[in-house]
C-alpha cells in the first residue's frame, strides 16, 4: 500500500487512540480482496469485497474475539508479533507499519507543541542555494523555511499569513497550485497521506484538527483522501510542473530530516543538467533575481 483515514465524522474527535486504530484496521480489512491475500478465489455467495474478521484473524494466527476486539477498540495493547503480523496480512509498507504501531501506541505528547524555529544557520544555508529550490518543513506540513528559487517556484509563503504557510493547504486550496504540477491528484494524495501520517504520531495537536476540519469543509478530495486512510513517508521522487513563466520542470528531490531539529525536514530540488527542465530551471532563477533586484 503506497500511501493510508480519519472517518466521516468530526475530524477532530478521532486523530487515533484505540478508535482510530480501529477505523485503520476496518478500512484495510475492506480495502483486501481474498485474492490479494492468498486465500482463494470467491466464496459462493459472498457480499463483501474484503476480507471477513474471521479471515484476518486466521492469517494472522489470533482468535476472532481478539481481533474483534482491536477493531472495536476493546483491546488496549496487542503485542509487537500481533501488529507485525497484522502489517504482514494487509501488506503495508514501512510508513503504514509505523503508523499501524502509532495508533496502538500512542505516544504521550504536549497538546500544544511549542513553536518551531529554523535555526539562522540553516536559514543562510538554504538562502545561499541559488540553483536548487529548497524549503523547510514542520509539523504538519508547515513552511518553516524557503529559498528564493522555491518561492518563484511554488508560491510566496512569507507573503502569506502565519497560519496558512501549510504545504499541504497550498496543495489543496489555492487554484495555483492545481494547475502547477501534471500529476496534481497523485501529489495532493501523497501529502494528505503525510498528514495522515503525523495525525497518528501526534493525536491531540489543536492546530492539526484546525486544518484537518478547514480541509474537510472546503476540500472534497481532502475528505475522499482522509477518508482513504492511506498514510505517505516522503523520502526522494520526482515532481512533473509547468510555471507559468518558463514552461515545463520535471525535478528530483530529496526529503532530508534534521536530527537536530526534530519533525523539520529539509526538501532540495534539482533537474537532470543538460535537460531542458535544467534550462528552465535556470531561467526561473534569473528571473526571480531581476524581480527580487
Amino acid at each position: 500500500m503506497p500511501t493510508q483515514p480519519l472517518p466521516d465524522r468530526s475530524p477532530a474527535t478521532d486523530h487515533g487512540g484505540m478508535t482510530g486504530l480501529g477505523e485503520f484496521l476496518r478500512k484495510c480489512r475492506a480495502d483486501l480482496t481474498p485474492e490479494e491475500a492468498g486465500i482463494g478465489g470467491t466464496v459462493p455467495g459472498r457480499r463483501v469485497r474484503g476480507l471477513r474478521r474471521e479471515e484476518v484473524a486466521a492469517l494472522a494466527g489470533v482468535s476472532v474475539d481478539y481481533y474483534s476486539r482491536l477493531e472495536q477498540g476493546r483491546h488496549s495493547s496487542p503485542s509487537d508479533a500481533v501488529l507485525d503480523a497484522l502489517g504482514r496480512v494487509f501488506r503495508l509498507d514501512r510508513a503504514g507499519r509505523a503508523h499501524l504501531n502509532d495508533l496502538a501506541r500512542p505516544a504521550r505528547r504536549p497538546a500544544a507543541p511549542p513553536p518551531q524555529r529554523v535555526r539562522p544557520a540553516l536559514h543562510q544555508m538554504i538562502a545561499s542555494m541559488t540553483d536548487h529550490p529548497a524549503l523547510v518543513l514542520g509539523r504538519r506540513t508547515d513552511v518553516l523555511a524557503s529559498n528564493q528559487l522555491a518561492r518563484a517556484l511554488l508560491t510566496d509563503w512569507t507573503a502569506l499569513p502565519p497560519r496558512d504557510r501549510n504545504y499541504t493547504r497550498w496543495m489543496l486550496l489555492d487554484p495555483a497550485a492545481r494547475e502547477a504540477f501534471l500529476d496534481w491528484p497523485a501529489v495532493a494524495a501523497e501529502a494528505v497521506g503525510t498528514l495522515r501520517l503525523y495525525a497518528g504520531r501526534n493525536l491531540d495537536d489543536p492546530r492539526l484538527n484546525e486544518l484537518v476540519g478547514e480541509l474537510t469543509i472546503r476540500s472534497p478530495e481532502f475528505r475522499a483522501w482522509w477518508n482513504g486512510h492511506r498514510v505517505h513517508e516522503r523520502t526522494h521522487g520526482v515532481k512533473r510542473m509547468r510555471h507559468p513563466a518558463v514552461g515545463p520542470i520535471t525535478l528530483r528531490y530529496e526529503a532530508l530530516a534534521l536530527t537536530g531539529d526534530p519533525d523539520q525536514t529539509l526538501f532540495v530540488y534539482t533537474t537532470d543538467p543538460g535537460s531542458r527542465s535544467h534550462d528552465n530551471l535556470r531561467l526561473l532563477a534569473l528571473l526571480a533575481a531581476d524581480t527580487r533586484g
